[in-house]
């Protein structure tokens, strides 16, 4: 039971971390003044969509391209690597223009909250973690999501820039361990 809740509690934290739903506030706050309102409830159920689909599809689409779980946790544990790097270097590897013209959903719920570092990570985590365990950590993160969203300018006017700077380095740092872990445990399998 204690190792269940565990793990609930990493897998939960670590698509915390790749999300960076905090790291994304001053984004998502200039995104809602631009297109005056952010639909909250849509795009957290789109990007809730796009996560659970990839959770339980993402492996057969594997399979079509012949490759196996481990090499993609070990790959996805290269590109949370370099988000945690983003994160705490403060630059920027992955390079997105959001066009304000198209539909809210697009830049929030794609790529901003359920993005390819987040499906890689769901994908690394379900090598390493049961589905349920993963599938309860996606439901918990969209929850925080959605109240984030909904609660943008209070937030903001809390943390100040500075307290949301050091938040985006605090889980930078954390996602450079799990990148770690997670290589380190599927690299060694790769290698049997």
């Amino acid at each position: 039971m204690q190792q269940d809740l565990n793990q609930l509690l990493t897998v939960t934290f670590t698509l915390f971390a790749v999300i960076d739903i905090v790291g994304s506030i001053p984004l998502l706050h200039a995104l809602k003044k631009k297109l005056g309102g952010l639909h909250e409830g849509k795009a957290t159920l789109i990007s809730g969509l796009l996560m659970v689909l990839f959770l339980f599809a993402g492996e057969r689409l594997l399979q079509m391209l012949g490759v196996d779980k481990r090499s993609f946790a070990v790959g996805g544990s290269i590109v949370i690597f370099i988000l945690g790097l983003e994160m705490v270097l403060g630059v920027e590897f992955f390079k997105s223009e959001p066009d304000t013209k198209a539909s809210v959903l697009v830049p929030i719920a794609f790529p901003l909250i359920a993005g390819s570092g987040t499906l890689t990570t769901i994908m690394s985590l379900k090598a390493n973690f049961e589905t349920t365990t993963v599938l309860l950590a996606i439901l918990i993160n969209l929850l925080i999501i959605f109240i984030v969203l909904k609660s943008l300018d209070n937030i903001e006017k809390i943390l100040g820039q500075a307290g949301m700077i050091a938040i985006r380095k605090f889980f930078g740092v954390i996602l450079l361990a799990i990148a770690v872990k997670i290589f380190s445990s599927n690299f060694r399998e790769l290698l049997k």
